[in-house]
């Protein structure tokens, strides 16, 4: 059974709190109910990618190193693109227009039952099929 405070963060959620956007602050607040609490975190490995090449291209291989390496002290979960994540994924984006990774975050967050932490207006197309706990937009 989910704690009430869990959720799946996208790339966007996860970008806000590395680059102190807007969002920050409710994101470091999830982080700590993580750490702390009962509550749980995750992403899909897929959005992890999206964090690093965004980084990579705009920050350099060596800062998106660094990131790397701080996002692996914090208290999210890492999912695997495995065949039945992938499948839910591809079901998602044949029937919705968003990109193929926003599909894993989707497909991360029906799974799992609880709500996705974005800020990306994509996925205002797929809060038929799961909630989404919306961050302020910079």
């Amino acid at each position: 059974m989910n704690d009430p405070g869990d959720r799946v963060l996208d790339s966007y959620a996860l970008l806000a709190y590395l680059e102190n956007e807007a969002g920050a602050l409710q994101v470091k607040s999830l982080l700590s109910q993580a750490e702390t609490g009962p509550s749980h975190l995750w992403m899909s490995i897929v959005n992890l990618g999206e964090v690093l090449y965004i980084t990579e291209r705009e920050r350099g291989l060596a800062h998106s190193r660094t990131v790397l390496a701080a996002v692996e002290q914090l208290p999210v979960d890492m999912v695997i693109a495995d065949r039945a994540h992938t499948l839910s994924a591809a079901h998602i984006k044949a029937r919705f227009p968003l990109s193929y990774a926003d599909a894993f975050a989707a497909a991360l967050a029906q799974t799992k039952g609880v709500p996705l932490v974005t800020g990306d207006g994509e996925f205002s197309r797929v809060e038929s099929l799961v909630a989404i706990e919306w961050l302020p937009r910079h």
